[in-house]
């Protein structure tokens, strides 16, 4: 029967010898932690530490620990710490001991700045190039259902067309007439009121006309759909990925291109149109309203003024940017839907990043718009 577990510690000067002797395994822990803290502070006030194994009858993994974080406790104060008198059949246990959490981290160098800028310009790079392969391969996608509908107009989802038009369409009206009303007045009350130095008051007729139906009319609608429905796109399949309700869709047989993501971006490229020739419309009003009130501009001088401005091009060259913008704002929501991993924060992730990205593209491409109509002459 194995005995109870000693240690017996004998300094002399600055060498300390522990002998430990009896059981020293895990049926005696308690004892085994005991013995360990008396010889603490002997271990930190000696500077070579032995440890005499020859009276150890029993040893197992947690005896043979505490006798290690022993030496170690010696030796990480920069003291000598040595084992004497291993038995046979316990110097491969101990040396097993010995080799636990040896691992010693490299020292690290300091990282070179332009080294990380390089490092950070190929990560963007990789990025965006699964950017515009994601895009491609919804595009493509799109394409495909639409080629399916074409030849079989009974499977397009016509319920899920209509609801999609009302939520993003019809309860967007309020919203996109007021922010553009208001746009409308703000753009013509600075041009009176900068160009009244020079005389010109009348040029702000032209330039609200032009600036409204050219640009900022379809584009302030578009960055208003992508904030508001973009990013309810991006939420809804992203909630149902998490729910895994998209792969159930592929495991009854169904495409999730053709039943949740052709509505939703049939329903924008529709509905984006009738939004941007809606805010086209309460922009120009709005500045016909600051026109007569800070303006001392009268309708009649003001319609006028406006029909001699613009032209039906400039109508055609804001609502022809409408259908591709759109476009855009849904193959980018609904592809960071997709994105959506198992967890909240990824949703939050994607819906942000599919807000911004929506954006984006929606400024670069009213950019390329402007470049192509000018080099055309429209």
């Amino acid at each position: 029967m194995n005995s109870e577990p000693l240690l017996l510690a004998t300094p002399s000067g600055d060498v300390l010898k522990l002998r430990p002797e009896g059981s020293w395994t895990a049926a005696n822990v308690t004892t085994l932690e005991t013995l360990s803290h008396s010889v603490g502070a002997d271990v930190d006030r000696s500077r070579v530490v032995t440890l005499d194994m020859s009276g150890v009858s029993a040893l197992d993994t947690l005896g043979a620990w505490v006798l290690e974080k022993l030496s170690r406790r010696a030796a990480s104060a920069g003291r000598s710490a040595e084992f004497v008198g291993v038995a046979d059949h316990f110097s491969g246990l101990m040396d097993e001991v010995r080799e636990v959490n040896r691992h010693t981290p490299a020292p690290t160098a300091t990282p070179n700045p332009v080294l990380l800028r390089l490092g950070d310009l190929g990560k963007a790079t990789v990025g965006a190039r699964e950017d515009v392969t994601i895009f491609l391969q919804m595009l493509g996608a799109l394409f495909m259902a639409i080629i399916g509908v074409l030849r079989r107009p009974r499977s397009l989802r016509l319920t899920s067309l209509v609801y999609q038009l009302y939520r993003i369409g019809w309860q967007a009206i309020p919203i996109v007439a007021l922010i553009t009303f208001l746009i409308g007045a703000i753009i013509a009350q600075q041009g009176f009121f900068h160009f009244r130095r020079f005389g010109a008051e009348s040029y702000t007729v032209d330039m609200v006309g032009i600036l409204v139906l050219r640009e900022l009319g379809v584009l302030i609608v578009a960055i208003m759909v992508a904030g508001r429905s973009g990013s309810a796109y991006t939420a809804e399949l992203g909630s149902m990925k998490m729910r895994e309700e998209i792969d159930a869709l592929s495991t009854m047989g169904l495409d999730p291109v053709d039943v949740l993501i052709l509505p939703r971006v049939a329903a924008l490229v529709i509905a984006l149109p009738i939004l941007a020739f809606i805010g086209s419309i309460a922009a120009l009003y709005g500045g016909g309203l600051v026109a007569q009130f800070y303006g001392d501009m009268g309708p009649a001088i003001y319609m006028a003024r406006l029909r001699e401005a613009i032209s039906v091009t400039h109508f055609e060259v804001g609502i022809l940017k409408a259908p591709f913008m759109a476009l855009v704002i849904g193959i980018v929501a609904c592809s960071e839907g997709l994105r959506v991993k198992g967890s909240a924060e990824s949703l939050g992730r994607q819906t942000t990043t599919s807000v911004v990205k929506s954006i984006f593209l929606v400024i670069v491409l009213d950019g390329l718009f402007a470049i192509f109509f000018a080099s055309i002459g429209m």
